[in-house]
């Protein structure tokens, strides 16, 4: 028998007996709502007759049910089910101490799995501790490659409708399993999940009551294809051998930081604003007749050049991408677009030819398509322009998402090796030219966070937490104007700060970070030296390129 989902006043008289859900209230702190703790209203098996047909459409279901207990050692249901066709997703609902929140998390690359562990969490006690309802889904296929895209019905999975469906199985699930419909829905994703998350906020703005978006990929378009491959390609000599090596990276990345470290007020080995550094590869070449470890050679120095300044048309110069990667992210190059070792596998290319085989262009090339086939220029661009409303994540029309009173956090690390922070801070301003800067800062809040790579990682500190920043904005109206980043622990302690304070007997180092355009500058006074809210480095104007059209309002395409 299944339990239909209409009416849902018929979902009590199928209860298998379980305790009726507490009384229990856990406490307003720290600016979150107090809400009652609910208990389920019905056993994890009986999920195994929900009826999701309304939801995902005919052969949608849920294909297993069980107690289990999840690497935190919280005791849940994990429901894991299909939506019609082939969209896989789990739902995690907490035996005990559900506080009524729901929390969907992105899934990066080009999905393909599911993950439950999403990224800027670090300390976040509601989540820790098991108090969410948690989800996720593989976005309508199985493995990381690209070939799904020769599927119209699976493109769309993929580009928008996989996240969405999984929003309202997962609710149709909490409903029933506690008789509660979660009092708050979040989503946390970075990289494609920062993509999915602009998603949810620009074509499904009900979904969510708050939204965290790391790193966006929406520029999916030009980042999976024109922007890896040109990273991979100008890399590479005639020969096919690769010019820049991994060994050569700790030499570029010392020669920024002796030329730009202490321009934002401190040295500390981290770029506030790496748009004030103007730096040159060019210092560090070879004298001419000499090859050197501790210097670049005239090709090497090209080579770090063009990575820098990302793809242009070969013939016009005219800029095919918004940005490249920023001076700092030089150590996080090895392994992307520059081999860790001889003929080592590139990201780059890897990800470049999946989308360029069968993603991106309407007319998709043949699977032995390779990337020196490719032209670096208008024509190629514009090719790109046709699936641009079904995959890119840039309209900046967040009206509807807005007047709901939704919440967006946007964030990036400034030494991000896969996507420019560039395009993050163009979608902001984008955002800002469309709603009004008023109305932005409302309901938006962004922050760059200095020598952070791809999510998490970097050469600074890198843990932070703003799930519960979110929380706190959605629930009791603060927004957050200073975010603690934490640097990232290596002797296997929990990410807590609060849990790592009781372990070591110390606070651990933390950086303010300030929503953008603010930076944090280093100030001495009686009490010593301590961070404090700066004003922004530069006005520097996100560069002209050919998609700048793209950040413009556009109507969103189905499949």
């Amino acid at each position: 028998m299944k339990i239909s989902l209409f009416p849902i006043a018929l979902l009590a008289l199928l209860c298998s007996g379980t305790s009726a859900a507490s009384a229990v209230t856990e406490p307003a702190h720290d600016g979150l709502a107090a809400l009652e703790v609910v208990r389920p209203s019905r056993t994890c098996s009986s999920l195994l007759t929900l009826d999701l047909a309304s939801i995902g459409g005919s052969g949608s279901r849920v294909t297993s049910a069980s107690v289990q207990d999840t690497d935190q050692g919280v005791t849940v249901c994990n429901v894991e089910g299909t939506l019609a066709p082939s969209i896989g997703f789990r739902v995690q609902l907490p035996l005990d101490g559900w506080t009524q929140r729901y929390l969907q998390v992105g899934c990066g690359g080009l999905c393909g799995r599911i993950s439950l562990r999403p990224d800027a969490v670090a300390g976040c006690v509601p989540f820790e501790s098991g108090r969410f309802v948690v989800a996720s889904t593989d976005m309508g296929h199985q493995g990381n490659g690209g070939t799904f895209g020769a599927n119209p019905q699976q493109r769309a999975d993929f580009a928008h409708r996989g996240v969405h469906l999984t929003a309202r199985a997962a609710k149709a699930l909490i409903k029933t399993f506690y008789d509660r419909a979660p009092a708050y829905s979040y989503f946390s994703g970075c990289s494609d999940g920062g993509r999915e998350a602009l998603i949810e906020a620009q074509r499904y703005p009900h979904d969510f009551d708050g939204i965290v978006a790391g790193a966006p990929a929406m520029n999916f378009q030009v980042q999976n294809s024109l922007l890896h491959a040109w990273q991979a390609r100008v890399n590479r000599a005639p020969d096919g051998r690769s010019v820049l090596v991994a060994s050569q990276l700790p030499l570029l990345h010392r020669a920024v930081l002796d030329q730009c470290d202490g321009l934002d007020g401190q040295l500390d080995g981290l770029l506030s604003d790496p748009r004030i550094c103007r730096f040159d590869p060019a210092t560090i070449q070879c004298p001419a007749g000499q090859d050197s470890d501790q210097c670049l050679t005239a090709a090497q120095m090209q080579a770090a050049r063009r990575i820098y300044d990302g793809p242009r048309d070969e013939r016009t110069g005219e800029r095919l991408a918004v940005g490249g990667p920023q001076p700092g992210s030089e150590l996080a190059w090895g392994g992307v677009f520059v081999p860790e070792r001889a003929h080592g596998p590139l990201f780059s290319e890897t990800i470049a030819l999946e989308a360029l085989r069968y993603l991106v262009f309407e007319q998709a090339p043949q699977p032995g398509y390779r990337l020196e086939q490719l032209r670096f220029d208008a024509e190629t661009f514009d090719r790109l322009r046709a699936r641009h409303p079904l995959f890119d994540a840039t309209d900046p029309d967040l009206s509807a998402f807005a007047d709901k009173g939704g919440k967006l956090i946007l964030w990036h690390g400034w030494s991000d090796h896969h996507i420019s922070p560039i395009n993050t801070i163009a979608y902001h301003e984008a955002l800002q030219r469309h709603l009004g800067k008023p109305e932005v800062e409302r309901f938006v809040r962004m922050y760059l966070v200095p020598g952070m790579y791809h999510c998490h990682g970097g050469q600074g500190p890198s843990e932070l937490d703003l799930l519960t920043p979110l929380m706190r904005w959605v629930e009791s109206g603060q927004a957050a104007d200073e975010i603690k980043v934490y640097q990232a622990s290596r002797s296997g302690l929990p990410l807590s700060p609060k849990s790592r304070r009781a372990k070591t007997g110390r606070t651990p180092e933390y950086r303010p970070v300030y929503p953008y355009p603010a930076v944090a500058r280093l100030v001495s006074d009686g009490q010593g030296e301590r961070h404090t809210r700066g004003e922004p480095l530069t006005d520097t104007p996100t560069p002209a390129w050919r998609g700048a059209d793209f950040y413009q309002p556009y109507r969103p395409r189905e499949r």
